[in-house]
């Protein structure tokens, strides 16, 4: 491979049954990378390079039909696998082995893929103990979280996917910190079978990509329903899957009930997109979503905070005196956490989700900001999630696209949504949007 850092999955898939690669191979370049960018980036919480090579071998030994064959991928550490231990960046569960593969890492190894290592995490994926990840291009900012080191090891070109998991903004926000796509898929599209819960209606499988063609690649490992309608109508593919022809397409830009939380580089970069989309030759029109839609943040934290209660009350009960203060205040008396409060966020969220659906399936697809600003100084800050967690409620899925925009400072990018089960749409157009270079495919720039 000339050019290593760029190889993204479906490459090297085609690569290796081309027989112009080995997973071996792939694996070493991949392995090579991490030791040149370990100590500024720290993605790992659990990697045995010796493990890794040993599995490509025998990858190497079967044939390269399957679609994820000898992709090389990462796994949030709060997600079971059978032969790596999974610790969920908490001191209760310290060398904790799992006996099996959670469902997603499970389906993952059926279809070839090289499960590469453990990246780090923010403690049970809450906003307690952060990860020791630092963004890949600015060490001295925090990647996001709680999917910090997925997000970093991908934007780094450390593994061309990495699973995260998303209850606020888990998944898209450290997509936009650290210049990877991803994609959130509508809720309940991944089993959640040995994934440590936190929010059960909220939490969500996603995972980190270099190009939309790979978030693809993912999502075909996973769906198993139809939908009524796969792509926008006009949309016609060329052999990779993408188009960069966008006339006939209509997209919204929703601005957010929360764009007054956005920094000017949010909002330049949405406004900049949507004239963009208009030159590629889409139809942009504005979304302005009813005024109760901004009640749901609140319903949000409502929801994540009981539910949080139910998840962690084993830990609460038998090891609190080695439980982050975060995850405690979970438990605190709380006048917007009461059994009525819950109730009513549960009917909100799901009034919301109807009239969602009806207002988004008016055009392909919706662009709206991917993060607050740019990615938060140290570590203790992984971001504000309040331009995330209200897709995540409604249950929509979301791609995240890294933007090409020549005078950002630092990666930052859009999100592209719409209603639940549209997901494949939602690919489609991603894949347009980046052929007709207004995302910007393999964004690695250090």
């Amino acid at each position: 491979m000339a050019d290593w850092k760029f190889l993204g999955a479906a490459e090297g898939v085609d690569a290796i049954r081309a027989g112009k690669l080995d997973v071996e191979t792939w694996a070493n370049l991949c392995l090579e990378r991490v030791a040149e960018r370990d100590d500024a980036v720290r993605a790992w919480a659990w990697l045995d390079p010796q493990q890794v090579r040993d599995e490509a071998r025998e990858l190497d030994k079967y044939d390269a039909a399957r679609p994820l064959h000898g992709v090389p991928i990462g796994v949030k550490d709060i997600i079971d696998t059978g032969n790596m231990p999974t610790q969920y960046n908490s001191p209760i569960y310290r060398h904790f082995q799992p006996a099996a593969d959670a469902a997603c890492v499970a389906l993952l190894r059926a279809a070839g893929a090289l499960i590469f290592g453990k990246a780090e995490t923010v403690e049970f994926a809450s906003n307690a103990r952060k990860a020791v990840s630092r963004n890949p291009f600015s060490p001295e900012r925090s990647p996001g979280g709680s999917s910090s080191g997925s997000g970093a090891a991908v934007g780094d070109g450390q593994v061309p996917i990495a699973l995260g998991t998303q209850t606020g903004g888990s998944v898209i926000r450290p997509a936009s910190f650290c210049g990877a796509f991803a994609m959130k898929p509508t809720w309940g599209t991944v089993s959640r079978d040995g994934v440590k819960t936190y929010a059960p209606t909220l939490d969500t499988i996603g995972w980190y990509a270099r190009n939309p063609r790979d978030l693809r690649l993912v999502y075909d490992v996973y769906d198993t329903l139809e939908v009524e309608r796969d792509v926008p109508a006009n949309a016609h593919s060329t052999a990779d899957g993408a188009t960069s022809d966008l006339s006939g397409m209509r997209l919204a830009v929703c601005r957010s009930p929360f764009e007054d939380r956005a920094a000017p580089e949010t909002l330049k970069l949405l406004d900049e997109t949507a004239d963009r989309l208009r030159e590629a030759g889409a139809t942009v029109v504005p979304l302005s979503l009813p005024a109760h839609f901004q009640t749901l943040a609140a319903a949000h934290f409502t929801i994540m905070r009981a539910e949080g209660r139910v998840s962690f009350l084993r830990e609460y009960r038998t090891e609190r005196h080695r439980l982050h203060d975060f995850i405690a205040d979970h438990f605190a008396p709380h006048p917007e956490v009461t059994r009525q409060a819950l109730l009513q966020a549960y009917d909100l969220a799901a009034t919301c989700r109807i009239e969602f659906d009806e207002l988004a399936g008016e055009v392909d697809g919706i662009i709206t900001p991917s993060s607050v600003g740019y990615a938060p100084q140290g570590r203790d800050d992984t971001g504000d999630p309040v331009l995330n967690a209200m897709w995540t409620l409604l249950h929509a899925p979301c791609i995240h696209l890294p933007s090409v925009a020549s005078w950002l400072e630092l990666p930052l990018g859009v999100t592209l949504t719409g209603p639940r089960g549209s997901d494949r749409r939602l690919l489609t157009l991603a894949e347009a949007i980046t052929a007709a270079g207004i995302a910007a495919a393999n964004p690695l720039r250090h």
